[in-house]
């Protein structure tokens, strides 16, 4: 077996194996970069038909399994470093963090124990540390690395659950969910993250537990709406253990104002969670950071990195603002965190986090912070949300294009609007022409809903796109939708 496919280890034959598996996946990804086409357009049937696994008794090999990888998945990937690739909170990556995954890769450090990861639990450590500095916590550690929103917002979602139960001398922990459970809710905005809900149901509190308060038009938290419910659900009997609000929403990027949720929350000793995924960006910012006053003042936090920090998936962080909340998660195991190991002061990290075994995700956003420095950092930030301020003017200057909504992050949500067809057959053609662009390996461009409008969405994390190149995209629109109404 050691021929075909040896362990890497420090011997000169699987040194010798990987360097050539690195080199012949390496000279691949370099040809599948300079690729002129975002997306080759293959269908799902199509590629249900092409890829097959060929695991056989005596293997193939490495270099035989690496060719057919690079055929059947690599030059069939999406382009997400293409101008032409709008359509998600997907960005392309730094350099940096590609050469961060060969060494977290290769190390294979886990992040449960510090025997497992030493240097890297140290550097993970530090870095949250950081990151509660740029949002304004005081100093400490409470907080850790995750796999990116959903699971930082069930962090948060968790930890006021069981906050709301502890005040009340129950522990969740120990003895589980107890009471009316009907009567608990949760607050959030009708455009925050599906995971609001998803997380909800996950705790055992069903979709059932989740408000949802109004938007402004600009899909931010309507802060009267919120009064109002709040007061209407201690009418009812309710009682709310958290309140979500959104500094970024997926669509419109809207940020709601968070100081004064956060002065309605204190009222009623209520949690305040801040999914900043998105938004949480803008930490680094030199132009946007005052879009981010009052997360300071949140119970605890979500940030993602892979999104606009360039950061490859998966690398999002969870923070909180008291320390001792984390008692509430809190499990020993001899094997992992021990007491002897607290004792010597120890971290274990595992204590922290609602994963076991963990990649050294951190490494990336540490690598990537030194190698592009503060001012860089900025510029590739603000520049998406400049960016759609810019698209949006000239969006608006065009007869066949409809603006929907001012930016407030990097994305734009617009319409094609010829002159003829009622509301269904404008959303339906705007449909039509997000499918065909992404059919033609032309472009992906997103297809959403904006107050009950349907419509295209531009989200310009690249930060080497220009407006030229969304000009180029924009004119694709144009004559698609052209070429659909006159079919």
């Amino acid at each position: 077996m050691s021929d075909i496919n040896p362990i890497l280890s420090g011997s000169a034959e699987s040194i010798a194996a990987y360097q050539d598996a690195i080199e012949q996946s390496t000279k691949a990804v370099v040809q599948w970069l300079q690729q002129p086409e975002m997306y080759q357009g293959k269908t799902v049937e199509q590629l249900r038909e092409r890829i097959n696994l060929d695991f056989t008794s005596q293997g193939l090999g490495n270099q035989v399994a690496i060719e057919r990888a690079v055929e059947y998945f690599l030059k069939d990937s999406l382009s997400v470093h293409h101008p032409q690739c709008v359509a998600h909170l997907h960005c392309p990556s730094l350099v940096i963090s590609q050469a961060a995954e060969v060494l977290i890769n290769a190390t294979n450090q886990s992040m449960d124990s510090w025997d497992q990861s030493p240097s890297a639990t140290i550097i993970e450590v530090k870095l949250i540390e950081w990151l509660r500095e740029q949002v304004g916590y005081t100093a400490g550690d409470s907080g850790v690395f995750t796999s990116g929103g959903t699971q930082s917002n069930l962090m948060g979602l968790m930890l006021a659950r069981d906050a709301f139960f502890a005040r009340q001398g129950h522990s969740v922990q120990q003895n589980g969910l107890t009471g009316n459970l009907s009567k608990i809710k949760v607050f959030c905005s009708e455009n925050a993250h599906f995971s609001v809900q998803k997380n909800m149901a996950l705790m055992g509190l069903g979709y059932q537990s989740v408000t949802l308060v109004k938007t402004d038009e600009f899909s931010r938290m309507d802060v009267s709406d919120l009064a109002d419910k709040l007061a209407q659900a201690k009418a009812n009997g309710e009682q709310v253990l958290a309140i979500v609000a959104t500094a970024g929403t997926t669509d419109a990027g809207a940020i709601d104002p968070l100081t004064e949720i956060v002065a309605l929350a204190e009222k009623e000793q209520i949690w305040v969670h801040v999914d900043a995924a998105w938004g949480g960006a803008l930490l680094l910012s030199e132009k946007y950071r005052h879009y981010l006053d009052g997360l300071e003042l949140a119970d605890s936090v979500t940030l993602d990195f892979h999104k606009q920090y360039f950061q490859t998936i998966s690398c999002g962080a969870f923070l909180l603002k008291d320390a001792r909340h984390y008692q509430l998660m809190r499990y020993q195991a001899a094997y992992l965190n021990s007491d002897f190991d607290e004792e010597q002061g120890v971290p274990n990290l595992v204590s922290k986090s609602l994963q076991t075994t963990r990649r050294f995700d951190a490494l990336k956003l540490w690598m990537g912070l030194e190698a592009l420095g503060k001012k860089q950092y900025a510029e590739i930030i603000d520049n998406g949300v400049t960016l759609a301020q810019q698209v949006a003017e000239f969006v608006s200057a065009q007869p066949e294009l409809e603006l929907v909504m001012q930016p407030q992050l990097a994305s734009v949500l617009f319409r094609f609007r010829p002159g003829q067809g009622d509301t269904a057959f404008v959303a339906l053609l705007n449909q039509r022409i997000g499918d065909a662009l992404l059919a033609s390996g032309a472009a992906n461009v997103g297809v959403t809903e904006a107050d009950g409008v349907t419509c295209l969405k531009l989200t310009l994390l690249n930060p080497v796109v220009n407006l030229a190149d969304v000009k180029v995209l924009l004119a694709s629109v144009t004559a698609c939708g052209q070429q659909l109404l006159n079919a």
